[in-house]
């Protein structure tokens, strides 16, 4: 069979890799610079500064089947998760008053905080327009979707809730953080599976490696926001005790530490305070072993898939990216 004939199998325009993810960013780009008149300035501000779609990237690697080939609903999917996660941010940088994102101003500092709520609340409608446009999607995502961005919605509430709650357990981080940024991930990965899988054992697997690498991915950016600069993280840094957001690294030297604890409660915790307790705890490096556990649980999963030694590199350097080994901002 030729190349062409397997690229046009069963009358499916299948799409190479690269290809694929070039129609993402086409996708996203197109819907964020040619919104409504009302809105495109401000969401044209969102797409001069572009992530790295670590997320589509993931999808479009599940989706990759024995012949190195992505079905082309693949794309909408892609491009609706980033926008999903673009939204998400929108929202993180009002909750958090930040001023920049991705080397950029925030929208919500350059336009106000009002304008930068309804815009993100815009892009979760975008994608969900992009979803219902695939034909024949009732088999596998018209209420997956749906249910994965409440999830991510929850995530957020739950963190909120928890803002300078001292006494925040690991098991209790590990569930915010499944919500808050696993979710979104795991729907990656699962969206992906869907379109090249049958047999729901082996959608499950793609699942758990999706949420497994989505823990990865924050416990590694809780680690930045210790150790790495804003140039660096093309975001704030040092910045996630002062907006009352209890991470991994801290959770480590509260518990190690008691008085820091009663420091932190007097208010009289600076953030030299803070980074000579993480470092002086090892709460770094105690995150850091926490999230080698789920590095260890998602390489047991690639290697039982039985999938193609291409595909398998691939998902090994997505999971390599979250784990910090490449420079990857979301």
């Amino acid at each position: 069979m030729t190349k062409e004939n397997i690229k046009n199998q069963d009358g499916i325009g299948f799409i190479e890799n690269t290809e694929a993810l070039d129609m993402v960013k086409k996708e996203i780009n197109r819907e964020l610079t040619s919104a409504p008149v009302i809105i495109r300035r401000y969401t044209q501000h969102l797409a001069s500064s572009g992530g790295k779609l670590i997320r589509a990237a993931a999808l479009l690697i599940c989706a990759q089947n024995e012949n190195g080939l992505i079905h082309p609903h693949a794309v909408n999917f892609a491009a609706a998760i980033e926008i999903i996660h673009l939204a998400t941010l929108v929202h993180d940088d009002v909750m958090d008053n930040a001023e920049t994102r991705r080397g950029k101003i925030t929208l919500q500092k350059k336009y106000g905080r009002k304008t930068a709520v309804i815009c993100g609340d815009y892009l979760l409608c975008t994608a969900l327009k992009l979803v219902a446009l695939i034909p024949e999607k009732k088999g596998y995502l018209d209420l997956i979707v749906p249910d994965y961005m409440r999830r991510v919605c929850l995530g957020e509430l739950n963190q909120h809730i928890n803002n300078g709650f001292l006494d925040l357990s690991v098991y209790r981080y590990l569930k915010i953080i499944s919500g808050k940024t696993a979710a979104l991930f795991e729907a990656s990965f699962y969206a992906g599976a869907v379109l090249n899988e049958q047999d729901e054992l082996i959608i499950s697997k793609y699942m758990k490696l999706g949420r497994y690498t989505g823990m990865i991915f924050q416990m590694t950016d809780d680690c930045i926001d210790f150790e790495k600069t804003e140039d660096y993280a093309k975001k704030p840094v040092q910045s996630d005790f002062e907006q009352g957001v209890i991470t991994l690294p801290l959770i480590h030297a509260f518990r190690k530490m008691p008085g820091l604890r009663n420091k932190a409660e007097s208010r009289e915790l600076s953030r030299e305070d803070i980074n000579n307790a993480v470092e002086k705890s090892g709460g770094l490096s105690y995150t850091r072993m926490v999230s080698m556990k789920y590095y260890d649980k998602a390489m047991k999963i690639i290697n039982e898939l039985g999938i193609t030694l291409d595909k398998k590199n691939k998902l090994v350097s997505v999971l390599e990216k979250a784990c910090g080994f490449a420079k990857v901002t979301g």
